[in-house]
């Protein structure tokens, strides 16, 4: 699994599962013993320590609860329900159509969006990005700006907060990578 896999499996783990879920535990486990930041392939030392003295996941279900869990929640985490996002049959059809597995559960919910970008890097031939390239510009760019940054201004925990600066950065460093690897190289 290479780094832009491993960053957004991680990233999308957390935003697409309750931090009690029993899936997190090995994760939350190296977020608190710092390991995780021995192994994150960006720098961001500094968020990731916010991340490690704010993890505990008993502490972020009510946080999470709130923001991301119902009609009522202060953060819809699916592109739908945003005014740039794309539909959930579209997003589903452009999955499908690549291969991917996928569930009952809503295809533009945030995190699945990022774990398809880690499923599509470990299906991708070495120097294929044209599909993840199509879901970055069409299906999480045109949203997660203004997603993330409701993140930021709802949640009650710093973890939450710091999660949304870091995919914020995150995102935007893959994005970058991705459009350098699909530029035509001078020769």
């Amino acid at each position: 699994m290479n780094e832009f896999s491993v960053i957004c499996r991680v990233l999308g783990s957390l935003f697409n599962r309750q931090p009690q879920d029993p899936l997190l535990v090995p994760l939350f486990a190296l977020l608190k013993e710092g390991k995780l930041k021995e192994q994150w392939p960006l720098e961001q030392d500094e968020l990731l320590t916010r991340l490690q003295d704010n993890s505990d996941p008993q502490a972020l279900a009510a946080d999470y609860n709130a923001l991301f869990v119902g009609s009522e929640c202060s953060v819809p985490p699916y592109a739908s329900q945003w005014e740039q996002g794309a539909t959930e049959a579209d997003i589903r059809a452009f999955l499908s159509e690549r291969g991917m597995p996928l569930t009952d559960a809503p295809a533009d919910h945030f995190g699945v969006l990022l774990l398809a970008a880690s499923w599509l890097e470990d299906q991708s031939e070495e120097d294929e990005s044209a599909a993840q390239l199509a879901l970055f510009n069409d299906y999480l760019l045109p949203w997660c700006g203004a997603f993330l940054g409701k993140v930021e201004a709802h949640a009650t925990t710093p973890f939450y907060r710091t999660l949304a600066a870091l995919s914020r950065e995150a995102i935007q460093a893959m994005y970058d990578e991705l459009n350098e690897e699909s530029a035509p190289q001078a020769e």
